[in-house]
């Protein structure tokens, strides 16, 4: 009995150590393709992200505005005379030059006065005559002269007067532009100061501006400037004017970009954005889809380096257009993440493809090895 208890356990112990001689001889071949299925799998278990790299270009820096257009000039016009509204000559949003007929007013006794004050003084000029000629024979005294000379003077006066207040009844335009109002009607009595027509001036037109006391000194008068406005319209001026005092509430300076504007095309009162070139810098110009926030409310973009890592880098912006926006404080060249920025953080690994859709930059793949 106790001799088959014995047969048996050298055989278990043989056939137990027969298996763990096979698993150890063993070891070593199956566990190298393990490895290597293991490292393929974390590489495509990474996240994917498209990136395309930018380089730095040389372009202008450029102060951005919001104002609005303004007329050169306006004038409201006013009656130097009193007088009915006999006639109208211009209507509300005509073009006008100078000297155009607007209003007219009644001559009245007017015609009358200046046909006698033009008696008196011819009468007049004939009494000074006489009395000139008789003081040289000193039949007239120095006296009786002086007051010839003082009634001719006086009519001649009275004969300007009438002949001015005459002018005055017709009123026209003292510079060309546009009519902008007419509240005088036909049937209307004026009195001297009322009234009687506006016009402006909108050629030049102004897009004016204020601008920071921190950034005032970079503007240049005469300088090359644009402004894009509200309907989308594309203008080009150059700086007029830079106030030289600050307004008291917002610590601000007024700019105006003078823009040529021949036939009155481009209105009063439209908004505009206005940039005003300061220096040349090199600067990415990107998709403002790429910009992004840290986690400290940093602007910023996101990029790949060269061992497929991510990395922040804070950027500032310095224009933004319809062709993109331009970045400074980034390298030369760079790769940014044009999508799958927002789900991916600094320092984490990515597995970057190839953005192959429009860019501002030619595309350049990078990263590719380390997928």
């Amino acid at each position: 009995m106790r001799r088959s208890y014995l047969i048996a356990a050298a055989l278990g112990l043989g056939v137990a150590g027969w298996v763990l001689s096979g698993q150890l001889d063993g070891a070593d071949s199956p566990r190298q393709p393990l490895s290597a299925a293991m490292e393929t799998q974390t590489a495509a278990a990474l996240p994917r992200v498209r990136v395309r790299a930018f380089s730095a270009r040389e372009t202008v820096n450029e102060l951005v505005l919001f104002g609005r257009t303004e007329a050169e000039r306006q004038v409201d016009i006013k009656a130097q005379t009193t007088g009915r509204v006999v006639a109208v000559g211009a209507a509300k949003g005509q073009t006008l030059r100078r000297g155009s007929v607007i209003v007219r007013l009644a001559l009245d006794d007017r015609q009358a006065r200046l046909e006698e004050a033009r008696a008196r003084f011819d009468h007049e000029r004939i009494a000074f005559d006489a009395a000139r000629r008789l003081s040289l024979k000193e039949f007239r005294s120095k006296v009786q002269l002086a007051e010839a000379k003082a009634k001719l003077e006086a009519a001649k006066a009275a004969l300007a007067r009438i002949q001015t207040d005459i002018a005055h009844t017709v009123i026209g335009a003292p510079f060309a532009g546009v009519l902008d109002n007419r509240p005088a009607e036909i049937g209307d009595y004026v009195a001297v100061g009322a009234v009687v027509a506006r016009i402006v001036d909108l050629d030049p037109i102004l897009v004016v501006g204020s601008v920071s006391e921190r950034d005032v000194a970079r503007i240049d008068v005469g300088a090359k400037a644009w402004a894009r406005l509200v309907t989308g319209q594309r203008l080009e001026g150059r700086v007029r004017y830079v106030s030289r005092m600050g307004d008291d509430a917002t610590r601000t300076f007024r700019v105006e970009v003078a823009v040529a504007n021949p036939g009155a095309a481009v209105a009063e009162g439209l908004t505009a954005e206005l940039r005003l070139p300061t220096a040349r810098v090199r600067a990415h110009r990107v998709s403002p889809a790429v910009l992004t926030l840290s986690d400290q409310g940093v602007v910023g973009v996101k990029a790949v380096d060269a061992g497929g890592r991510v990395v922040f880098h804070p950027v500032r912006l310095i224009a933004d257009g319809p062709e993109g926006a331009w970045l400074v404080g980034l390298p030369e060249n760079v790769t940014l993440i044009t999508v799958g920025h927002e789900f991916v953080r600094p320092g984490q690994r990515v597995r970057p493809e190839p953005d192959d859709g429009d860019a501002a930059s030619p595309v350049r793949t990078v990263g590719e090895e380390t997928s």
